[in-house]
């Protein structure tokens, strides 16, 4: 029951609820708003944040990293480039004051990024997930934990997509779920962030959805090849005459029809009246000619990644006659600028500042990519060994044998004698 003023008998007891007022302004949207979800303008529908290409030009597919790997040259590229960084040693130096460089062994870094990088994933798994995410995706996550002490734990691989970004000011942050199902929020000092291409210097961008356009008409080109190899055309049109007694009649010849040109296995021929037709609007042979004569799918991509087409067994340039030479140009022009990138993301997460400052950094021994054959390498170390360059324990060590008493001095020039008289005089005296 209610009195003459509408309250009822909880009111009446506790009293009437105080009425708060809205204080913030009610949002609406404008009628002259430039873009929307309804007619999205061009800046929201092309390469957006490097997370999707559309082409302006309709009727080609958007392109995206996930959809890009249907491609077996981005495959291809992408797996040479981490697995070519993922199978050399990265070592650990320290750069001394005088210029020279010490390997550093006691430290775990090496050790994670080389032999386990948490229980049960071996390092050189992890470095190729690490590295692949990073040439396709433009981004890679990598969780790095410190102990009490600040001993290096564990390198956790992270998926891309389930890793979220905070901006706090110049700070970021990282929210994401664990190997072990726990889900953190971390600073940029527990985070390995790979980046490719980032115009502000944290926000990764993919070459694929950079070059969307180019990537979208290759893979359009590779769809129109498949369809036409399937037998069957996935895009055309049926006219069809308006004399039917029935709509539902018009909708079961066009659906017949229609089912009848999709079906690679059908052995049925469409039955047309007087009138009707089929237009086909799929890519004709001498577009299909157009695509294959440019080669969107190896040469364009190629390009994108700066691998040499030798890399991607695309022998019609004699590569044999300057297999070498190929090989060296694929490491300067193409391995040490990714694995460039990845080392300096690599310094800043895996070492600490006070590390850094003390001269210590990670780097690929790309030496074994470029390791000639026996005769070579014995010519080498040769001519280093009598020049005088290297003395003869040193290259003993490059070949993996032991040391020779008398061995670390230093042979003279093929010019000149030693005399070891005066090094024997002095080894009595000492005695």
């Amino acid at each position: 029951m209610g009195n003459g003023h509408g309250m009822s008998i909880i009111e009446k007891i506790v009293g009437r609820r105080a009425v708060h007022q809205r204080r913030e302004p009610v949002v609406s949207a404008s009628a002259t708003l430039s873009s929307g979800t309804r007619d999205p303008q061009g800046w929201l529908t092309t390469t957006a944040g490097g997370w999707h290409g559309r082409s302006r030009l309709r009727g080609l597919p958007p392109v995206s990293a996930l959809a890009a790997q249907r491609h077996a040259t981005v495959v291809a590229i992408c797996s040479v480039i981490a697995g070519d960084t993922a199978k050399v040693p990265l070592k650990l130096y320290q750069r001394q004051t005088n210029g020279t460089e010490v390997r550093v062994r006691d430290h775990a870094v090496p050790y994670l990024m080389n032999v386990e990088a948490s229980p049960g994933v071996p390092a050189a798994t992890a470095r190729f997930a690490i590295a692949y995410a990073f040439c396709l995706r433009g981004r890679s996550y990598a969780y790095t934990p410190r102990d009490g002490a600040g001993e290096m734990q564990l390198i956790d691989l992270i998926h891309p997509d389930l890793c979220g970004v905070l901006r706090s000011g110049r700070d970021r942050f990282y929210e994401f779920e664990d190997g072990a199902g726990v889900q953190r929020r971390v600073p940029v000092r527990s985070m390995m962030h790979m980046r490719y291409m980032a115009e502000d210097g944290w926000t990764g961008r993919s070459p694929i959805e950079v070059a969307g356009e180019s990537m979208g008409l290759a893979l359009a080109g590779q769809e129109a090849a498949a369809r036409t190899a399937a037998g069957g055309t996935t895009k055309g049109a049926i006219i069809l005459n308006d004399d039917y007694e029935a709509d539902e009649d018009r909708g079961r010849k066009g659906t017949r029809v229609r089912q009848s040109l999709q079906d690679p296995d059908s052995s049925e021929w469409p039955i047309l009246s007087l009138g009707e037709d089929i237009k086909k609007l799929d890519l004709s042979a001498a577009d299909q000619q157009l695509l294959e004569s440019r080669k969107f799918d190896r040469e364009q991509i190629a390009q994108l990644y700066r691998v040499p087409p030798s890399k991607l067994q695309m022998l019609e340039n004699g590569v044999k006659a300057n297999g070498e030479q190929q090989a060296i140009d694929y490491l300067t022009d193409c391995l040490m600028h990714w694995a460039g990138l990845m080392e300096g993301q690599m310094n800043l997460s895996l070492l600490t500042e006070d590390e850094r400052r003390r001269g210590l950094f990670l780097r690929h021994d790309f030496d074994a990519l470029l390791r000639p054959t026996t005769k070579d390498r014995y010519e080498a170390l040769a001519k280093a060994i009598g020049g005088p360059f290297m003395v003869p324990n040193e290259g003993r060590r490059i070949e993996g044998m032991a040391p020779l008493p008398g061995g670390d001095r230093l042979n003279p020039a093929p010019n000149m004698t030693r005399d070891d008289s005066a090094s024997s005089e002095d080894d009595d005296d000492d005695t």
